[in-house]
């Protein structure tokens, strides 16, 4: 039946400009919404307006990294590109029981600008947190059927990890999560092996060639999980660089150990990019690392969430990913991301912005290590690869007064990284200029706090 036009009433909504869509939000909505209304018609690269007065804010967020082009790109205004972002948002088709174009074409160019060939299975969902899910699922489903093939009746049911570990808040992916305790308390968890995790600080550590003391120890513990509960360990699930917990850096020399002891056991490994993925100066941090993870999770900069696969995945024909039904979703992901995504990786691709944000990483970090030279007293360990960049602050208050005095005091927006340090997520089109500003703000703030 037609809905006759007059019948049709837009919901009544706050008028931004009086400053009563925060408010109206904050009473409705769980969240930590800042004091900004984001103007989605205005905005230039690192430039977020605020919608009510137009007061601009250099972002060094990104939407909590989301936004990989930054604010306002040309290349997503095109009348071209808004109109197919119009006639696919008109509808939420069930992609994995209906095919489109669109999602053809996104398939074709994830693969061609961010595929890992030996990782040709994909699948895709809405969040990160059910990427790893997934992710967990095939690696439950592909061990129980080679524990079976061996005619060992054991379930492939645990998951090793690591501490300070951050994967998610979902059923599987909460009970790797290990970050800020507030967000996994009281809630029923899996008790599954979680060994130590020995990140280590720029210097001269970082290049020695033998496995360091903590990181012996941290292999000893993964040993003694595999051993103690032997087929029941499906994978080990890690993060190339641990966001949350505080951008912490693991050496590649440590996680190869584990990946060579992981495969002596018949164990899948499964990388979580969502975070790292397009933000280290390569498509994927597991690739600048050399490490050859059989399950890749990935999200937040690719726009579309969901799980690659492939390598020991394709030793069973009938793993989850082919398998009718065991692993699915309604939506499948959203079409309208979607083609946002194809958009986003045609740009990437054309503009070579893997190899720029790696230069503009770089930069980044050398401002970075300079303002912790300057302010001996407040940082310490710059730290970084690509564009995923950090600081480290002798003081978790020091940390918060000067992420709030760069906020209100010099428009600049940053993120908390763990419990202590304070991270970057500009765009892969970031330019030097837009680095110089933001460094020049928090030097700043550091100085108000000095």
């Amino acid at each position: 039946m037609t809905v006759p036009k007059e019948t049709v009433r837009a919901a009544a909504v706050p008028d931004p400009r009086s400053g009563s869509a925060v408010g109206a939000l904050r009473e409705r909505v769980t969240g930590d919404l800042l004091d900004i209304v984001v103007d989605l018609d205005a905005g230039a690269g690192c430039r977020l307006r605020d919608l009510r007065d137009g007061t601009e804010y250099l972002d060094m967020t990104m939407y909590f990294s989301s936004a990989p082009l930054g604010h306002g790109h040309p290349a997503l205004r095109e009348p071209e590109f808004e109109a197919e972002l119009l006639r696919v948002s008109r509808v939420k088709p069930s992609n994995p029981d209906f095919a489109t174009v669109q999602q053809a074409r996104f398939a074709e160019t994830f693969a061609r600008v961010v595929g890992v060939p030996e990782l040709p299975l994909l699948f895709f969902i809405d969040g990160g947190t059910l990427a790893v899910e997934n992710a967990l699922k095939v690696a439950f489903d592909w061990k129980t059927k080679v524990n079976a093939r061996a005619g060992i009746g054991v379930r492939g049911s645990r998951v090793l990890h690591l501490e300070r570990a951050f994967h998610g808040r979902s059923g599987y992916t909460m009970s790797l999560t290990n970050t800020d305790p507030t967000k996994v308390r009281d809630y029923p968890m899996f008790d599954w092996p979680r060994i130590p995790s020995p990140a280590i600080e720029p210097g001269p550590r970082w290049d020695v060639d033998d496995l360091l003391p903590e990181e012996v120890v941290a292999l000893e513990a993964a040993g003694a999980a595999l051993r103690r509960y032997g087929r029941e360990i499906a994978c080990f699930v890690y993060e190339p660089i641990q966001g949350e917990g505080g951008d912490r850096h693991l050496r590649p020399r440590f996680l190869q150990a584990v990946q060579e002891l992981c495969r002596e056991h018949d164990v899948l490994t499964v990388a979580d990019e969502v975070q790292t993925g397009a933000l280290t100066g390569r498509a994927w941090a597991h690739e600048a690392l050399g490490l050859e993870p059989d399950l890749v999770a990935f999200g937040k900069r690719m726009q579309v969430c969901g799980v690659m696969g492939g390598r020991r995945v394709l030793d069973v024909a009938d793993n989850a990913f082919r398998e009718p039904s065991r692993i699915s979703s309604t939506w499948g992901g959203s079409l309208t991301d979607m083609v946002r995504a194809t958009r986003v990786l045609e740009v990437v691709e054309r503009d070579d912005l893997f190899a720029h944000s790696a230069r503009m990483g770089d930069l980044l970090l050398r401002e970075l290590r300079g303002l912790a030279q300057e302010f001996p007293s407040v940082l310490r360990d710059a730290r970084g690869r690509g564009l995923m960049c950090a600081v480290g602050f002798h003081a978790p208050e020091q940390r918060d007064a000067a992420l709030r005095s760069a906020r209100e005091g010099q428009r600049t927006l940053f993120l908390p990284s763990g419990t202590d340090s304070l991270r970057c997520r500009p765009p892969l089109a970031v330019r030097p200029d837009e680095i110089a500003d933001a460094v020049g703000a928090l030097r700043a703030a550091l100085a108000e706090l000095a």
